[in-house]
């Protein structure tokens, strides 16, 4: 698809789609060109590709820092998953990142909308919230925020639309005091060599710390008198796949070079961290700017530790998370399974933590000595400037080890390279294009010809990684000129677009600007001038864009990759739908202030006209990127134990006082998991249990009010017929839906543990049964959500669906038939007990 169709204009690949060419055929016809304009963008038109076998991005200088790579993963998975990194020791990188790498919690995940702007350069912060209030449970009726009396047009009339945002709640609002070390009992300093040291000095100093804090009366966050957990004001993206963004968080500010200190990469001017480096048989330490390539994700770990919002007390330094962590052991409170894929040879013999001392162990083990070896102390100025210092033993507060003092160092470059084994490669859709025609059903498959068709999906959600904001992308192209929904042309960042979830200044995204005035966007940087984008992006640009050229940033954020959505919800950087039938909706009718962003918006947002079928399959089709591993939390996604805050105990007017000003946690217990991941019956919860997960309870429910359920003359066998009753509230009439490979689901008779199975000949009208356990696909059920609240029961072996059809002995007896959303008669609203 080039960037230079008209709005509502079928793309290029639609067009060859409909022609019936293969692969070989559209990069032929593409070969030849389009007659456009000369200083618009031409691209490749997008076609499916599997993500096995892309590299994983990696910096090119690991080896400058990193000693043993496997040692440097278990770092970064014990110090992701750990609770002890927070200021308050319960809160985790994970604490937000548990659920398919994105945050599923339901419970005071509620912001205003305190990004929003009275114009593009004055902060107007809005702090009152419109649907709930703090501490709020999310319900399913309170999505999408943008509600219309007509999904399918975007000019209907708005029922209701609101700014807050559905995100990820991390800490009390709270002052940083310092950190306090506990001796170890016959606690010594080892003695230094040259200049060096063996490990960090006071790695056999301490056997704990303890951060000290101080509550701060939040003007947001509190019921009452009573300060509630702060909420982030955008939603959290999956950090699985990550490792293919080129640039991380919504707005891109999170460098793809890391600098070792910080999220902003060259953008900061005195980010240093301290080497060792021997001259001749002298060690001196020296303060270093360091460039690390192909390292976003250590950028994008860099940021939460500090952030008052999400990990930290106001005012802790790395240096300081440096001087608690160092000394702790690792996920002492947590435990890690016997089975855990990285970390079970580490396993402590309580099952609780690591057996490591603490992380300035683990930290020698990974990095090379000169990143921690000296003798010295750093001290750091009121002023900011830094000195070096004897070591003493009981250093001041501004005073730091080498170790301590270049922690963000280990920690961005260990969360990374764990972050980077954390790729899912291996669903049904990569199956299917590695050449296995039946990993998709014939739905999913309809809807990968809608996602690179009609419906324009791979126009931003692009290549293997399912997003044009990846490395590969980025690095070919960073910029393109591209025709905007306006018509009017204008020079754009690659994999940041502006669809119209929300007016523009509700947020800025890629239209901000960085800590140190620069704009955040690289084709504002190229407006400045191109030497500007290679001083603090790092890469050469693409394009030279004119200081009175159009550029298009506001409003604009980068597009998430796409596998494993089905479980990643909310959707959007606002947090705004709870379903991927909303997202579908959204796209269907052209956004939701499509008018009002027009300026900037991307003109692929245009009404579709999609189907009630088209969009069904769409969804399957976007359920077919699950990789199982995901799904089930197994290798390389399993993980310790984690204790996360789900809110406050009581509601949005009380809370119960824990006797410091803080309201007391609702915990939610995520267990250790080991290599094979859950049980299918203990799996946990998508989002407010979308897409029927976590096991629920339902009843099947047609449109003329009767319930699937078994011949009443046949309850106590395990086989039975299944027909339509009028419902009640017999067990025979329940269903627990347990998931099962590839998001189909197994539904289990509550009156007597049978499943709903089709028949083993792929023939329409044979009888729906009941029988006992038997591993076959024939028990195995596709849920397709239509998005009018009913749903399509699809046989994973027959691909028939469930229809009641009349019959003189059984009135509606369930077969297997040709599958229609025309027909009523196989149409059932799944109803949770």
């Amino acid at each position: 698809m080039t960037n230079t169709k008209t709005p509502g204009s079928p793309s290029r690949l639609t067009r060859l789609i409909q022609l019936g060419l293969g692969a070989s055929a559209i990069g032929s016809i593409l070969a030849l060109g389009d007659v456009v304009q000369a200083q618009v963008t031409v691209e490749p038109a997008p076609t499916p590709q599997s993500l096995k076998g892309v590299p994983r991005p990696e910096p090119s200088n690991l080896g400058e820092f990193v000693l043993n790579k496997s040692e440097a993963i278990a770092l970064g998975k014990a110090l992701f998953w750990d609770m002890q990194v927070g200021s308050d020791g319960k809160t985790a990188c994970a604490s937000c990142h548990f659920s398919a790498g994105a945050d599923s919690r339901g419970k005071n995940q509620l912001s205003p909308g305190l990004n929003r702007m009275a114009s593009l350069t004055s902060p107007n912060p809005d702090t009152t919230f419109q649907l709930g209030g703090v501490n709020y449970q999310f319900k399913l009726d309170d999505f999408p925020f943008h509600k219309l009396a007509d999904v399918n047009n975007r000019n209907s009339s708005v029922l209701s639309s609101i700014n807050d945002v559905a995100s990820s709640q991390g800490v009390f609002n709270e002052q940083f005091l310092g950190v306090i070390g506990t001796l170890l009992p016959g606690a010594y300093m080892l003695p230094f060599t040259n200049g060096t040291y063996p490990q960090d000095a006071f790695a056999t100093w301490y056997g704990s710390t303890t951060e000290q804090r101080q509550l701060l009366a939040d003007p947001v966050f509190r019921v009452g008198s009573v300060n509630t957990r702060r909420v982030e004001p955008r939603n959290t993206p999956t950090v699985i796949n990550a490792v293919f963004n080129f640039r991380n968080f919504w707005d891109g500010r999170a460098e793809y070079v890391f600098n070792g200190v910080n999220p902003f990469g060259l953008r900061d001017p005195n980010a240093r961290i301290y080497k060792n480096i021997l001259s001749g048989s002298t060690w001196s330490m020296q303060p270093t700017q360091v460039r690390i390539d192909n390292a976003s994700l250590a950028s994008q770990a860099s940021g939460p530790p500090g952030s008052d919002f999400e990990m930290s007390a106001h005012g802790r330094s790395f240096p300081d998370v440096g001087k608690k962590m160092l000394y702790l052991r690792p996920l002492q409170g947590q435990q890690v399974s016997t089975t855990d894929s990285v970390l079970a040879a580490r396993r402590h013999t309580s099952g609780l933590g690591l057996s490591e001392a603490n992380y300035a162990a683990m930290v020698k083990k990974a990095f090379r000595p000169e990143w921690w070896n000296s003798d010295q102390l750093i001290q750091v100025n009121p002023d900011g400037s830094k000195g070096l210092t004897t070591m003493v033993s009981a250093p001041t507060a501004s005073q730091y080890t080498q170790m301590q003092h270049n922690f963000s160092l280990f920690f961005g470059l260990a969360l990374q390279l764990y972050q980077a084994t954390l790729v899912s490669d291996d669903a049904p859709f990569d199956r299917f294009m590695g050449g296995n025609s039946s990993a998709l059903s014939t739905r999913a498959q309809q809807g990968m010809g809608v996602f690179f068709g009609k419906g324009k999906c791979a126009s931003c959600h692009g290549g293997a990684e399912f997003t044009n904001a990846s490395v590969r992308k980025m690095l070919a192209t960073p910029m393109a000129r591209m025709v905007m929904g306006n018509g009017g042309t204008a020079v754009y960042d690659e994999g940041f677009y502006n669809i119209g979830v929300r007016p523009t200044l509700d947020d800025l995204g890629a239209g901000g600007k960085d800590p140190f005035g620069n704009p955040l966007a690289i084709s504002a940087l190229a407006q400045i001038s191109n030497t500007r984008v290679k001083e603090l992006v790092g890469i050469n640009p693409n394009l030279t864009v004119s200081p009175t050229e159009r550029i298009a940033v506001n409003g604009m954020f980068k597009t998430p990759t796409l596998r494993n959505v089905e479980l990643t919800g909310p959707y959007f950087h606002n947090g705004g739908a709870a379903t991927l039938h909303q997202v579908v909706e959204f796209y269907n009718r052209g956004g939701n202030f499509h008018d009002q962003n027009i300026n900037d918006l991307d003109a692929d947002i245009t009404n579709l006209g999609l189907s009630t079928d088209e969009k069904t399959a769409l969804v399957e089709f976007m359920k077919s990127l699950t990789d199982d591993r995901v799904r089930f939390h197994a290798a390389p996604f399993d993980h310790p134990q984690l204790m996360v805050a789900n809110g406050h105990a009581g509601s949005t007017s009380a809370v119960t006082n824990d006797g410091t000003g803080r309201a007391v946690d609702s915990v939610l217990t995520i267990p250790a998991v080991g290599a094979s991941g859950y049980s299918k019956s203990a799996t946990p919860a998508n989002f407010l249990n979308t897409h029927h997960s976590g096991q629920p309870i339902v009843q099947l429910k047609t449109p003329g009010g009767n319930c699937l359920a078994p011949n009443t003359s046949l309850l106590t066998l395990l086989t039975a017929d299944l027909q339509g009753r009028s419902c009640t509230t017999a067990s025979s009439q329940r269903f627990q839906i347990i998931p099962e490979a590839d998001g189909s689901m197994r539904l289990v008779m509550q009156h007597n543990g049978s499943l709903v199975q089709g028949s083993a000949l792929q023939l329409a009208g044979l009888t729906i049964t009941s029988g006992g356990h038997n591993g076959l696909t024939l028990q195995h059920w596709r849920l397709e959500d239509l998005g009018n609240g009913y749903t399509l029961l699809r046989n994973r072996s027959s691909n028939l669906c469930v229809e009641l059809t009349p019959d003189l002995l059984l009135g509606n007896k369930a077969t297997q038939q040709s599958c229609s959303s025309a027909k009523t008669n196989q149409l059932f609203r799944v109803t949770p007990i």
